[in-house]
């Protein structure tokens, strides 16, 4: 069965070029358009379509709106169109914190380098969110979408789709506890105890990973943290170099710790995460403790800009066994290959599990690769920190 798409734009030349590449995937259909935030929460009810594409600016009733009515109706995956400006960064980070998943430039120029790769990004896209429809029901509380689920021991199976169910992995040495679900006709998500024991190690850099979802996640991990956080943290997240400044300034002002958006040069201080500049790379430099970042410009070859693997490359490096990493959600495999020297080093690497993913594809790569020693649920990791670093 196609996966059913709502196009939302204000514009009929976007809307009509936007229904003709979805169509021409058959994993997708287009099942409906809708010329404003009203409509597409109207259409919504009656289509129920797997994922919504949305634009922010529009008359009536605008993107952002729309996204929160529709968590609060039908939460459905919604893929953000949005220009890469100061102003489109600001209402872009607003629309995901209402809950859409993800982003595209609006402008293909500003997605690939050509339009071919362009289609292809945008029809994975909106593929890849198409499975995610259980995921944000259970988070939103809502229950049309759960089926009563039993979860023994350290696995669960959890059933997301028709023909389509994702395992809950949590790979914990000392003998996690694992969150259980029986559901009947709501979600219920205790907070158990995790089974979890500091390694004794000791460290001098946090530096973290991630792309599809990572805005949303790195906020609730970090701001979680004190103020007296005893270690510089990096923070590399795949968004385009508009977008990064506006990030950094929100996530500062929301956190204790400080957040800033790393300049070439920083000498990297206790307490403070530095947001590597989007389409640029972020480097650690120098000798530990007391070390610089080189933030450098990007190659045509690369595909990630930043790139988490140069980032944990470097600072496997500099820090050597010193360094606790953290890949989180994302699409792809960036990271995996940054781990791995980590891990080489006898640094600790951790992976956010498949069940709190938006895309179980970044932290997937470094699991499959049995380089994380532990794979842990998004709503656990500021707290694994904080006794992995002896604060909690």
């Amino acid at each position: 069965m196609a996966i059913k798409v709502l196009v939302v734009d204000d514009s009929s030349f976007f809307r009509r070029r936007m229904s003709e590449i979805i169509n021409a995937d058959p994993r997708l259909t287009v099942v409906g358009n809708a010329t404003n935030g009203k409509e597409a929460c109207e259409l919504v009810k009656v289509l129920q379509p797997d994922v919504i594409t949305m634009d922010i600016e529009m008359p009536v009733m605008d993107g952002i709106t729309a996204v929160r009515e529709i968590m609060k109706i039908a939460p459905t995956p919604i893929l953000m169109f949005s220009s890469l400006t100061q102003a489109g960064a600001k209402a872009t980070l607003d629309a995901l914190d209402a809950g859409a998943l993800d982003f595209l430039p609006k402008k293909f120029e500003d997605i690939a380098r050509n339009r071919d790769e362009a289609v292809d990004l945008l029809q994975k896209r909106v593929a890849e969110l198409a499975g995610k429809r259980f995921y944000l029901r259970r988070n939103n509380g809502a229950s049309s979408a759960i089926k009563p689920v039993s979860t023994p021991s350290v696995r669960a199976t959890v059933a997301m789709m028709p023909n389509v169910a994702t395992t809950m992995n949590t790979r914990i040495s000392t003998g996690a506890t694992s969150t259980s679900r029986a559901v009947t006709g709501a979600v219920i998500t205790p907070k158990i105890p995790l089974r979890f024991r500091a390694s004794g190690k000791k460290y001098q850099l946090v530096a973290i990973g991630t792309s599809t979802g990572g805005p949303v996640a790195l906020q609730q991990i970090l701001t979680q943290l004190p103020a007296n956080f005893p270690s510089p943290i990096l923070l590399v997240q795949h968004m385009p170099m508009s977008f990064t400044p506006a990030f950094a300034v929100r996530l500062n002002n929301l956190c204790r710790i400080e957040v800033k958006e790393a300049q070439d040069g920083d000498i990297l201080r206790a307490g403070v995460a530095y947001l590597a500049p989007g389409g640029q790379q972020m480097m650690v430099d120098g000798r530990a403790p007391n070390a610089r970042l080189r933030i450098i410009d990007s190659g045509e070859r690369m595909n990630y800009k930043p790139c988490v693997d140069v980032t944990f490359g470097s600072a496997a490096k500099v820090f050597n066994d010193r360094v606790l990493s953290i890949v989180l959600t994302g699409m792809g495999a960036d990271g995996r290959d940054g781990a791995r020297m980590l891990k080489a080093n006898g640094s600790t690497v951790w992976a956010q599990d498949e069940e709190s993913c938006v895309v179980y594809g970044m932290p997937q790569a470094v699991a499959k690769a049995g380089i994380s020693s532990h794979d842990l649920p998004l709503d656990r990791i500021a707290e694994c920190i904080l006794i992995e670093l002896g604060l909690s």
